[in-house]
């Protein structure tokens, strides 16, 4: 029988009116580790929530990864490549790649008879996926392409419609900067806001077959191809596959190779929820250790007792080991109800909200995953029990004689 155990439970379930001392300290040490873990879940449910939520939307923009010509100017104006390459059947038969897209891009400049404004034209086929603007979109609809004809509808962001007075409906005259001069004439489909102001105020969105026009290219001509994947945590692994399939003629990037800077950026999320996780854990193992002490020296009787009936210091210490854990899992458990009960609101009511400008999203973005939840309670119930060990060593220094005497 595990007598240690056993004893531990009973001092644990034991409603007892004697301990005036130790009953407050014990409540304030589940309080302080029920709000730490809670904070702890809230946070890993933030960051990951918040990386997540501008990820998808930078992909958005430029899905997973992007095949083109290499490039050395590193300007939006790409050469051409056939559309018709060999890799791509090999690219839709892999069961990890979700979509593969044409495009092509072109600088060029807006001008109202008021206002003007420097834009990236992206030229996108009939298999161009159009799920992702459609979520975002404010104003119209998006617009449909067809490989036998050429559409004059765009799609522009809120910002480039506020700058240039600009409605669905509404035609403007485009300029391309190149040899001779040409200029376009569209009409305004729809208007999107993603809240990346980095990449609202510079792309609108065309057919195609007006990139391809513009810089004499056949129909077979395109800027690139954009792979979107199912998983982004395979996106190295297809990211090589696809360098063995192009091989050296063509240039092939992920998103982070893209706008690596926006990725670091996001990498830096990380660090600051290891601090704040280390800070609560920290936090949260000194107060049991305060309330463990408390309640090691409220049965000092007991422990002198225990070791009179030739219990080794070893079991003793190991039976409130026993009883820091359950107050631990206690303080865990209501740390779960709250930081769970609050990422389940927040991610139905979106209560609590943040400057979009500042932070790209205009709520507090919250990811639910059951994994991190997991792997947070059994780390910090770990880190907190092994931090109960050291309090116990008070234990071998109590004498049974002493303590059974003056009890």
């Amino acid at each position: 029988m595990n007598y240690e155990l056993f004893i531990a439970k009973r001092i644990a379930f034991l409603k007892e009116k004697g301990n005036v001392i130790s009953k407050p300290i014990i409540r304030i040490a589940l309080i302080g580790m029920a709000l730490g873990f809670a904070v702890m879940t809230i946070t890993i449910a933030i960051v990951t929530g918040f990386k997540k939520e501008i990820r998808d939307k930078v992909i958005g923009f430029g899905s997973h990864i992007q095949i083109s010509n290499y490039d050395e100017n590193n300007s939006y104006e790409t050469k051409p490549i056939i559309r018709n390459q060999a890799f791509i059947k090999f690219l839709k038969n892999d069961p990890e790649i979700k979509h593969i897209q044409v495009f092509a891009t072109k600088a060029g400049i807006i001008k109202t008879e008021h206002d003007i404004e420097g834009v990236v034209a992206k030229g996108v086929g009939s298999d161009f996926d159009w799920t992702y603007f459609s979520s975002y979109l404010i104003e119209g609809s998006v617009f449909s392409i067809s490989d036998s004809s050429l559409s004059d509808a765009i799609l522009i962001s809120e910002n480039l419609s506020k700058k240039l007075n600009l409605h669905p409906g509404n035609t403007l005259i485009m300029n391309f900067i190149q040899q001779p001069p040409r200029a376009r004439k569209f009409k305004i489909a729809g208007i999107y806001k993603t809240g990346l102001e980095e990449f609202d105020n510079l792309y609108i969105f065309c057919d195609i077959g007006h990139i391809q026009k513009l810089n004499d290219w056949s129909k077979n001509d395109v800027g690139g191809f954009e792979v979107t994947l199912k998983n982004f945590d395979n996106l190295n692994k297809e990211a090589d596959k696809i360098y063995n399939l192009t091989g050296s003629d063509l240039n092939s990037r992920t998103i982070i190779e893209i706008f690596p800077q926006i990725f670091d950026w996001l990498g830096l999320q990380n660090i600051n929820a290891i601090i704040i996780i280390t800070l609560m854990i920290i936090v949260s193992g000194m107060n049991m250790i305060s309330a463990l002490l408390i309640i090691i020296l409220e049965r000092i009787t007991l422990i002198g007792v225990l070791k009179a009936l030739g219990s080794k210091n070893s079991s003793v210490r190991k039976l409130f080991i026993y009883l820091a854990g359950y107050l631990i899992g206690k303080g865990m458990l209501w740390g779960n109800i709250i930081g769970i009960g609050f990422i389940l609101l927040q991610k139905k009511f979106g209560l609590f909200h943040l400057d979009q400008q500042s932070y790209y999203i205009s709520y507090v973005p919250v990811n639910f995953s059951l994994t991190h939840i997991l792997l947070l309670n059994a780390g910090t119930l770990l880190i907190c029990t092994l931090m109960m060990v050291l309090p116990t060593m008070i234990i071998t220094r109590i004498s049974p004689l002493n303590s059974i005497r003056y009890s």
